[in-house]
């Protein structure tokens, strides 16, 4: 191999120069006046994946990184399955980058497996897949190589909550805070810790763990984490801070579905899913009927007058029905008044009624029907269902989670007069389920959406 063209590419690499450094190393990959030595080639083309990733085309990458793996005398094989799944997740290909993090944490060679099942673990969350993927954390945080195995504790955390067994995620997230992290990190480690214990029905202990995480006055809870909190002190304030918690442990007896350590070490990537949003509130969305307008039937003036009685009708009867008749006239020229007034009452009341749907976050089309648009065909709804707002650039990073499911479950709305929250669940492929929590941002008379996130409540 050309040893100074290979450098010079691998220096136009740390440089970012990641066009250059592709060229580089494919002019060195084609230069036959050095000939290839064994193990050269995989080196070559696993360095060329890196930079077809860097550049943002991970079909090309996963081309480069299969040659890759074709040369068996390479000796990092294990490291080049871990970038071919990443490249295949990001994708959506998740059987496809599962199939490869499992291949390279049966390399022996891999020096840093936790990266795999870190990858694995995300990759099966996707697919609604909890129980799997705790067992991809967990083998990801008791990996030695593992220089952080914070995120790995509390995306297992994430996982024992979606299995709706807060006393594994509360051991998963006590178990992480004996490791040194950010700050920022810390303070959602504290609330989702709160949030376990508050499921647990141990209030007190979820005070104090949110209290921690608002100490610095720079973290502010997720909707859902408010609400706990809320409940957390209320239960306190009433001397319940213990609250059925016999009965949650008694329903917690049933550890199946996860592997966990007899020492209660819970263990769990990129990325610490929180629960988040507020709690679900349902509306009845029946219509509302105005009371119907009631007018007094019309009676001619000679209707049931003999006519013959009429001629022999004394003066005063007469002078009754000319008043009679005055009467019925009167009411007659009144009557278009009382029509246009009464259109133009129910002008008032349409308006009236319009203005308070906006105001209480109702329009047209509603916020189920812009949520199932949305996971109906997510690439399709990129351009047609996101607020003009939102950076273009960040919208696929927020589809690259949403599940297509045109079924899709809306399970709660949440309304102001200018943002709305829906909460969602979608129906994944292999029969798991994934939740959402969609925001969306007022748009004239309708919606558009501002934010998707996975959300993962809160076991009450």
């Amino acid at each position: 191999m050309n040893n100074e063209l290979f450098d010079q590419a691998n220096e136009r690499y740390r440089l970012r120069d990641y066009r250059g450094a592709l060229m580089a190393f494919t002019e060195c990959l084609q230069d036959t006046n050095f000939p290839l030595a064994p193990g050269e080639m995989g080196l070559l083309y696993h360095q060329i994946g890196n930079c077809l990733v860097k550049l943002k085309n991970p079909r090309e990458a996963i081309q480069a990184y299969s040659q890759a793996t074709a040369d068996a005398a390479y000796g990092a094989i294990g490291t080049v399955e871990c970038n071919l799944g990443m490249a295949y997740a990001s994708l959506r290909d998740y059987d496809n980058a599962i199939h490869c993090f499992e291949k390279s944490v049966a390399d022996a060679a891999n020096p840093t497996p936790y990266k795999s099942y870190m990858g694995m673990g995300n990759a099966l969350m996707k697919l609604g897949k909890s129980a799997e993927a705790g067992v991809a954390f967990r083998e990801a945080a008791l990996d030695e190589s593992n220089p952080d195995p914070t995120k790995a504790l509390l995306n297992l955390g994430v996982c024992f909550m979606a299995l709706n067994r807060p006393a594994d995620a509360v051991a998963s997230y006590e178990s992480a805070l004996q490791f040194d992290m950010q700050p920022a990190t810390r303070n959602k480690l504290q609330a989702s810790l709160g949030q376990a214990y508050v499921a647990c029905g141990q209030m007190e202990k979820a005070v104090h763990a949110f209290e921690e995480a608002i100490a610095d006055k720079t973290y502010f809870l997720s909707d859902s984490a408010s609400v706990d909190y809320q409940r957390a002190v209320g239960a306190v304030a009433q001397g319940t801070s213990e609250q059925n918690q016999a009965t949650q442990v008694l329903q917690l007896a049933d550890m199946s579905g996860l592997d966990v350590a007899a020492d209660g070490l819970a263990v769990y990537d990129e990325g610490v899913f929180e629960g988040d949003g507020s709690e679900a509130f349902y509306y009845d969305e029946g219509a509302y009927e105005a009371d119907p307008a009631s007018f007094p039937g019309y009676v001619g003036a000679y209707e049931n007058v003999d006519n013959d009685r009429f001629f022999t009708a004394t003066d005063a009867e007469l002078e009754q029905w000319s008043r009679g008749l005055a009467k019925q006239d009167r009411k007659r020229r009144n009557v278009g008044l009382k029509i246009l007034l009464f259109f133009v009452v129910l002008i008032v009341l349409a308006a009236a009624a319009g203005v308070f749907a906006y105001t209480q976050g109702y329009g047209y089309p509603t916020v189920q029907t812009v949520t199932q648009e949305l996971f109906s065909d997510p690439a399709a709804a990129a351009d047609t269902v996101f607020s003009a707002d939102v950076d273009k650039e960040a919208i696929p990073g927020m589809l690259d989670p949403v599940v297509t499911d045109p079924n899709v479950t809306v399970d709660g709305v949440s309304r102001s007069m200018t943002e709305s929250t829906v909460y969602a669940t979608a129906a994944t492929e292999g029969g798991g389920s994934v939740q959402y929590r969609v925001s969306m941002v007022r748009d004239g008379i309708t919606w558009k959406v501002s934010n998707v996130e996975l959300y993962f409540p809160s076991q009450a």
